[in-house]
């Protein structure tokens, strides 16, 4: 029913044109209504404005329904130009269904930040010494079990872990060659160390018995860290090799081997119920393994707190007096070095000396791992490394680390298992 009072501008454009927003225009005129005119505004102002709002939300209404209209006959104009241009009778759209998701910040899974939980891979499975260190190097992590030291490099590269704890020697077994040639070839960095005790025990099948045993698993440095002990309990057992303490453990377990004993943790007994025949095997109480903490980028070195440097270098020059001057580098310094290591260079391990009295002589070519104790912070340190920059062909930081300063104590079966247990 038409309004006397008022007047409604609205303009409903075609899909065509440019559309404009709707306009509502009122006009109160108080000398129109009344009793004359049944149903019309009232005199009052209060009338007239409710009256407004009510044409108003009918207004909006009927242009977003015009709106849907004319999207939808714009949308079969454009799919009509489409399969006109291309010459297609229909146009085939990829569901948004099935369309991929934008990879976001999370996808990429960066490094948390302080007080959220770290991702720290490990060789080995749970029980491992290794899971450990793990979590005495960053207590409460979630630790990742890696089958190899390969895969946890590559865990931290690939941004599956945010670091990784892998050890590089023990007291009784010497280096772990095998993670220094990873070292040089992937490209993470050290920022950290730590010292873990190591404590072995002999585990079996719960109910098997010393005399009924036959052969001993675990992983070879373990078997030779134990290998008096073993004899002096009058185990006339073979000793197998595996990959690691706790995998041998498990192995045990889950083929209910009554037979095989495994040489391991006290924590991989609790998770793979199995029975301790002996507790700290080990033929030497001082049993230590160091690790090495590794993420994708290196720490800021400080000189408030000891600080200790990893470098490796090559040199082309025959003879030992390369390797004398860059020692000599350290020690005019005064320079503490804790540790060197060689290894044949991968890509050129042999060098040939030709001599016309003796013919020709074929000699090893080495890459050298130092550790010093100093800070790359340092000017000793800076300079250092300049003049060894001198004499080498390569020389590669490895990282500068805090060093681990923890009262070092003799292994026992319960700080062991309460070491562990922090993982």
């Amino acid at each position: 029913m038409a309004l006397p009072n008022h007047t409604l501008l609205a303009t409903k454009p075609t899909a065509l044109l440019i559309r404009r927003p709707t306009a509502i225009r009122s006009i109160h005129r108080p000398d129109i209504g009344g009793p004359l005119f049944p149903g019309a505004l009232g005199v009052s102002r209060a009338d007239w404005l409710s009256t407004c709002a009510i044409l108003s939300s009918k207004a909006v209404a009927s242009q977003q329904s015009d709106n849907a209209d004319n999207s939808s006959g714009s949308a079969d104009e454009a799919t009509n130009h489409l399969t006109a241009v291309n010459g297609h009778k229909s146009l085939d759209l990829v569901p948004i269904a099935n369309l991929p998701k934008p990879l976001t910040i999370t996808d990429l899974s960066p490094a948390p930040m302080h007080g959220n939980q770290l991702r720290v891979a490990y060789q080995g499975v749970p029980g491992a010494y290794s899971e450990a260190a793990a979590g005495k190097a960053y207590p409460n992590c979630e630790a990742i079990p890696c089958d190899q030291f390969e895969v946890a490099f590559q865990a931290v590269e690939l941004w599956i872990a945010d670091r990784a704890v892998l050890p590089v020697e023990n007291s009784l077994g010497g280096s772990i060659h095998r993670n220094y040639d990873l070292l040089l070839r992937h490209r993470l960095h050290i920022v950290g160390e730590v010292q873990l005790p190591v404590h072995h025990c002999l585990l079996a099948l719960p109910g098997v018995r010393k005399e009924y045993l036959t052969r001993v698993i675990s992983h070879p440095q373990a078997l030779a860290q134990c290998e008096l002990t073993l004899t002096s309990l009058g185990l006339n057992v073979a000793r197998e090799a595996f990959d690691d303490t706790a995998g041998a453990a498990e192995y045990v377990a889950t083929n209910g081997l009554r037979d095989t004993a495994a040489i391991a943790s006290a924590r991989a007994a609790e998770l793979y119920g199995m029975q301790i025949l002996a507790d700290g095997i080990q033929d030497d109480s001082g049993n230590v393994t160091r690790f090495v903490m590794l993420a994708r980028e290196p720490i800021i070195p400080r000189t408030d707190r000891p600080f200790k440097t990893s470098i490796v270098f090559a040199h082309d020059r025959e003879g030992t007096s390369v390797l004398f001057k860059v020692l000599s580098a350290f020690a005019f310094r005064n320079i503490s070095l804790t540790k060197i290591e060689s290894r044949p260079h991968r890509h050129r391990p042999i060098r040939l000396v030709d001599d016309a009295n003796v013919g020709t002589a074929k000699h090893f070519e080495y890459m050298f791992y130092v550790d010093f104790e100093a800070s790359m912070a340092e000017v000793r340190a800076q300079n250092a490394l300049a003049e060894i920059q001198e004499y080498t062909s390569f020389l590669r930081v490895l990282g500068s680390y805090p060093m681990d300063m923890t009262p070092w104590m003799a292994s026992s079966s319960s700080s062991s298992s309460s070491s562990s247990s922090s993982t």
